[in-house]
């Protein structure tokens, strides 16, 4: 049955809540898995730019002692280059984590907030982790 004006207003806000705390986990583990993956890429970038003569020109003794113009240039392209792979590996890294862990299945529906009696998404599964059914071996994904 639906719900009270009132109520489906408190319930519409916990689940725009909980979708947006379930968003924001998804977010950060995004932003971790980036970030380690895209490491390498970051440092030869940034250690590129860094003794160019004509972008930072650092007073560092590694750029005056092991790093010139070219060397630097080539850092540069190079951490460019490694990073397009690198992005694919941590999209599927992400991917891959993100299904094992069910995070998308954590968002719930808004016709919960409407209705009296509708269940959370996630229990009628078997919790978050899927603990009480067993796993659906039929399902396939391609990254």
């Amino acid at each position: 049955e639906p719900r009270s004006a009132w109520c489906c207003l408190a319930w519409t806000l916990v689940v725009v809540t909980m979708n947006s705390l379930v968003f924001l986990m998804n977010l950060i583990l995004m932003f971790v898995i980036f970030t380690i993956v895209l490491l390498p890429t970051i440092v030869v970038v940034y250690f590129g730019f860094q003794c160019h003569s004509r972008v930072l020109h650092s007073a560092a003794r590694y750029c005056k002692s092991m790093l010139d113009d070219n060397s630097s240039s080539a850092l540069i392209i190079l951490g460019f280059v490694i990073m397009s792979p690198l992005i694919v590996v941590a999209m599927a890294i992400y991917c891959s984590l993100a299904r094992r862990l069910r995070l998308f299945m954590c968002f719930q529906p808004y016709r919960r907030a409407v209705y009296k009696g509708v269940k959370w998404r996630w229990y009628e599964e078997g919790g978050l982790c899927r603990c009480a059914k067993g796993w659906n071996t039929q399902v396939k994904a391609w990254v």
